[in-house]
């Protein structure tokens, strides 16, 4: 295991005791520490956190339209959403990392939060099976699921049907630049809709970086109220 990483603190952040304890090592081992990485279980635990959200909302909001609960669904598994509840459970404290990726504040990244809490998901999926990592996440995930009394819209949707709404040209993005070490990333990226106005936004990911242009360019174009 993780040096300071107990098998009880493993059952208090998951709620569960784990019996492989090799697969929690695996979900908070960092490639910069040359002893493997978590993506394998962090692809397993992005599936599964997207399957037991769907299926909440599919259950609490029996009323709600296809559109509404993918809405609802992007929202709750997005990066930011699983790094909030990642940073709650200070996970990044018991990754572990090589020297060089600490020295570049790899503890924290919010990307690599994300990542890690959903290897840990991963983990528990296949150590103790889908109820445990059921709980884990309607647990940690709950409040927000149903707190969310309006379907939140995501920028690019938003943006998308501005541009539609006027019978304008699509939205269309494109990467400025990648800047910093593959553990910490950061990018940027700019979206036009035609001529008529651009913006550019940052992001972890290209996928956030892109959610962030969406918003400046909402911005501009509701404080400008360009028709």
């Amino acid at each position: 295991m993780n040096e300071g990483v107990s098998a009880e603190t493993l059952a208090a952040i998951t709620g569960a005791t784990p019996r492989d304890l090799g697969l929690y090592r695996e979900a908070l081992t960092h490639g910069s520490s040359g002893a493997g990485d978590y993506q394998r279980l962090e692809f397993l635990g992005d599936r599964v956190l997207g399957l037991v959200i769907a299926s909440e909302l599919f259950a609490r909001f029996p009323k709600a339209a296809e559109g509404e609960l993918s809405s609802r669904l992007h929202a709750l598994a997005s990066g930011e959403t699983c790094a909030r509840i990642a940073q709650a459970l200070d996970l990044t404290a018991h990754v572990r990392f090589g020297a060089q990726a600490i020295g570049d504040g790899g503890r924290h990244s919010d990307n690599i939060a994300a990542d890690v809490l959903e290897a840990l998901i991963g983990a528990l999926w296949l150590d103790l099976g889908q109820d445990a990592a059921r709980a884990f996440i309607v647990r940690n995930w709950g409040s927000m699921i149903e707190g969310q009394v309006a379907a939140p819209k995501h920028p690019k949707a938003a943006l998308q049907e501005w541009a539609l709404a006027r019978k304008r040209k699509p939205p269309e993005y494109r990467l400025v630049r990648r800047d910093g070490p593959d553990h910490a990333p950061r990018f940027r990226v700019a979206v036009a809709i035609g001529k008529l106005a651009e913006a550019e936004g940052d992001g972890p990911s290209k996928q956030a970086a892109e959610k962030a242009a969406a918003t400046a360019l909402l911005e501009i174009l509701t404080q400008e109220d360009v028709k």
